[in-house]
């Protein structure tokens, strides 16, 4: 398990982050299903502990593209955990990884809804955190600290409420 992050550079040209304290490997955007699907499949990483997302904007001596999703991963067969990072710009997007860990689903909607980070391929990319009516993403380093939005009608979620309850032989009337 020590040389992943090589095993990684090798096969999806993936580099070590030499600013972690940790294993983290940087993962270009258009590799990053390849890459996950290996982890989850050859190195029995079965779990997506959490994917964080980064506004690097303004941020001393970084010249990379503005935003990260981070993706920390974990091997329970192994023990060990390892983080994924891929890089965009405003416009550009990071595919879903929601066909290969189903929590992906709602960890990509709170990356969206907070950062603006678009994942491609995410079937209901809505708001999660904020109303419904929210404009902006109040995690971006240029949002207004201080912006207040009114909220006129509440979201229920019962589109996927319904959707649950169908799954489990209900029916919605």
């Amino acid at each position: 398990m020590n040389d992943l992050i090589p095993e990684l550079a090798e096969k999806f040209g993936a580099m070590a982050d030499e600013r972690a304290i940790d294993k983290c490997a940087i993962i270009a955007t258009d590799k990053l299903i390849e890459a996950v699907s290996f982890l989850k499949e050859t190195h029995a990483f079965d779990v997506l502990i959490d994917i964080a997302g980064v506004d690097y904007l303004g941020m001393e001596n970084h010249k990379g593209k503005r935003f990260a999703a981070i993706y920390c991963l974990k091997s329970t067969k192994n023990m060990v955990r390892l983080r994924l990072k891929a890089e965009v710009d405003e416009g550009e997007k990071i595919p879903t990884l929601s066909q290969i860990y189903p929590i992906a689903d709602w960890q990509e909607r709170e990356v969206w809804d907070q950062f603006g980070i678009v994942f491609e391929g995410h079937h209901n990319l809505k708001r999660l955190l904020n109303h419904a009516e929210f404009e902006g993403h109040p995690l971006r380093k240029d949002y207004p600290a201080k912006k207040r939005q009114w909220l006129s009608e509440n979201d229920q979620m019962l589109d996927q409420l319904e959707k649950r309850l169908e799954h489990l032989g209900y029916k919605v009337v």
